[in-house]
C-alpha cells in the first residue's frame, strides 16, 4: 500500500466527487487505501473549507461547482510555491555540510533538489526515499516505529541520539506558526524538532504563508531557536515584533527581501 500526502488525497477526493456528485466514507478507504479516520479528516478538511457538504456517511458535492475548481487551484499553486522554497533551501546547503532534514512535503521538494555533497541525518520516510538514488548524499535514517499517518520514525531513544551531534544546518517544517513560536500536528515530532533546533549553527523554517497564525497542537521550536524563515509571502503583520526581536531573516521565494524592507514599505 502506497500512502500519499494529505493534499494528494485531497485532489482525489475531489475529483471523485465531481464525478459522483456524492461519495461514501468507505469509497474513499477503498479507492486510496486509507482508514476510515484518515478519511474522516479528509471529509472535514473539504467541508470547512466549503469545497464539500457533510451527508449521512460521506460527502456531497456543494451547489457551487466552481469552489472544487477554486480549490484544486489554491492546492497546486501551494504545491508549486512549496518547491521554490525546497529548491532554495537546498541551495543553502554547502559541501561537506552534516545537515537534519525534518519530515515536510516542502523538506522533500528540498531532498529531490540537493545536489550538493553533504551528509543528512532525518526521521522521515519520504526524505530517505527521494535521496535514496543521490549519491552525493550520504544519508542516515534515524529508526524506531514509523508513524504511519505523518510518514516519520519515532523512539525514545532518538533524542539521546541526537543530543550526541552537532548540525551545521537544520531544516525544519511546519504545522502551525504562531508568536510563541513554530507548531506540529504530533507530539513525538515536535520533539525531536525541539532538540535538533538546539544542536545547529543554523535554522532555517521552510513554510508557506498559509502556516502563519494556523493553528496545531504541539509546540516544538520558539522564535529564539530560528535564523531564517523561506515562504512565499509577507509574513502577517502581528509577526513583526518577534521576528524582529529575535533578529530571523525572513526570505520570499519571489522578491528574496528581507522581511525589514517589507515592514518599512508599510
Amino acid at each position: 500500500m502506497i500512502l500519499i500526502y494529505q493534499e494528494e488525497r485531497l485532489v482525489k477526493i475531489l475529483e471523485k466527487l465531481h464525478q459522483e456528485k456524492m461519495v461514501s466514507n468507505q469509497r474513499i478507504c477503498d479507492m486510496l487505501g486509507i482508514s476510515r479516520d484518515t478519511a474522516r479528516r479528509d471529509f472535514i478538511k473539504l467541508v470547512d473549507e466549503g469545497a464539500a457538504i457533510r451527508t449521512h456517511g460521506g460527502i456531497a458535492l456543494p451547489q457551487f461547482n466552481d469552489k472544487i475548481k477554486a480549490y484544486k487551484e489554491r492546492i497546486h499553486a501551494s504545491s508549486e510555491d512549496k518547491y521554490i522554497i525546497g529548491k532554495i533551501a537546498a541551495s543553502y546547503i554547502s559541501k561537506g555540510d552534516l545537515c537534519f532534514l525534518d519530515v515536510s512535503t516542502t523538506v522533500k521538494f528540498l531532498c529531490d533538489q540537493l545536489h550538493t555533497s553533504s551528509i543528512v541525518y532525518t526521521h522521515s520516510l519520504d526524505n530517505a526515499a527521494a535521496l535514496s538514488n543521490n549519491k552525493k548524499v550520504d544519508v542516515y535514517l534515524l529508526g524506531g516505529k514509523l508513524n504511519q499517518e505523518n510518514r516519520f520514525f519515532f523512539d525514545a531513544t532518538m533524542a539521546s541520539q541526537l543530543n550526541n551531534i552537532y548540525f551545521d544546518k537544520v531544516f525544519l517544517g511546519a504545522a502551525g506558526i504562531l508568536k510563541d513560536g513554530i507548531y506540529y500536528s504530533n507530539i513525538e515530532d515536535a520533539i525531536i524538532k525541539n532538540v535538533v533546533a538546539k544542536r545547529s549553527k543554523e535554522v532555517i523554517l521552510l513554510a508557506d504563508s498559509q502556516k502563519f497564525n494556523q493553528l496545531s497542537s504541539y509546540k516544538g521550536v520558539d522564535f529564539s531557536d530560528i535564523d531564517t524563515i523561506i515562504t512565499n509571502e509577507k509574513p502577517p503583520d502581528n509577526f513583526r515584533k518577534i521576528v524582529e526581536e529575535n533578529n530571523v531573516e525572513i526570505k520570499l521565494i519571489h522578491e528574496g527581501k528581507e522581511v525589514k524592507d517589507y515592514f518599512s514599505e508599510g
